[in-house]
């Protein structure tokens, strides 16, 4: 009997653990895309529910709508097919994030950034309206090949949709590591701590800005496509765009302005949602989903720039 109760408490904690770190995944790559932007133009972009919107709607699109590259690969596994349309799925909504920033973001470089702010807001409205027109009131299936196959380990059982986010999320992290001490990625750390000297040590500001748009962009539609596979094989609907709403709480409790506190409040977030879905009772349903407000609640009353934000002190 005590082995039983052990086993169950094994298995409870250890899906609490993998859930957590999916949840997590998500918000991070949301949060990252979110911050990335933010730290190079100093833009609060309202549209990065939109974006993600829109990516999912492209996986769908290229993996299931057209078969695109799979129709030109007889033969070739599911899986790499599946891969290869999530990667023109991205590249096309990094594509969009450029379009967007030289359409309605660059012509406003000077002004206020309370207009700016509203400018996105605007973005958000179409390219939302115009995504949910595209997806109708049916869940647009993402042909995902992982289905509902998990891998069992004694009593712990880990979908592989679950294992995917992670594992895709921490090579993202890695990549943009890498990035970021590129030439490229060194002009965009330029750029974001002083717009006006790396213009004068003739950086590209517009380049950075684009760059950091496609990023963010790419990002958003990886956020999405997760969003809208998580937890089981399901599709994007109207709802996805919301989905950054969730991952807020990750960015303003790492840091508005931090990569790394993008990474760790995503995933700090994600674990206590996952902790409150499993272990709180008698609090509703809907109790786990306010928790990362909760938390970034908290924290800001702590420290009101987040764990890893810069501090700005103001004299009056």
């Amino acid at each position: 009997m005590t082995f039983v109760l052990a086993s169950a408490g094994l298995e409870r904690f250890s899906s609490m653990v993998v859930t957590g770190l999916s949840i997590g995944a998500i918000y991070a790559l949301l949060a990252l895309g979110f911050v990335i932007i933010f730290k190079a133009t100093q833009v609060v972009n309202f549209a990065h529910g939109a974006l993600a919107a829109a990516g999912a709607a492209l996986v769908a699109s290229f993996a299931v709508g057209m078969n695109f590259p799979g129709r030109f690969m007889p033969g070739a596994p599911v899986w790499l097919t599946w891969a290869l349309a999530v990667v023109c799925a991205v590249a096309v909504a990094s594509l969009l994030g450029i379009g967007l920033e030289r359409a309605f973001i660059r012509p406003m470089i000077g002004q206020p950034l309370f207009s700016v702010a509203v400018i996105t807001l605007g973005i958000d409205i179409v390219v939302r309206t115009i995504t949910n027109d595209w997806l109708g009131a049916e869940i647009k299936p993402l042909g995902n090949p992982f289905g509902t196959a998990v891998f069992q380990f004694g009593v712990v059982r880990i979908p592989h949709t679950q294992v995917l986010q992670i594992v895709v999320t921490l090579l993202v992290v890695m990549g943009l590591a890498v990035f970021f001490r590129s030439r490229t990625g060194i002009a965009m750390r330029a750029t974001a701590f002083d717009q006006e000297a790396a213009l004068a040590q003739g950086i590209s500001v517009a380049k950075v800005f684009s760059t950091s748009w496609a990023i963010g962009a790419g990002l958003a539609a990886l956020g999405g496509l997760f969003a809208a596979t998580f937890p089981r094989a399901s599709g994007v609907s109207t709802l996805t765009a919301f989905v950054a709403f969730r991952a807020l709480p990750a960015v303003i409790l790492g840091g508005l302005d931090s990569v790394v506190g993008a990474v760790v409040g995503g995933f700090a977030i994600g674990m206590a949602e996952a902790a409150a879905g499993t272990y709180v009772t008698g609090m509703g349903a809907g109790f786990p989903g306010i928790v990362p407000y909760l938390v970034m609640i908290l924290v800001l009353l702590v420290r009101p720039y987040g764990l890893f934000g810069t501090e700005e002190i103001r004299r009056v």
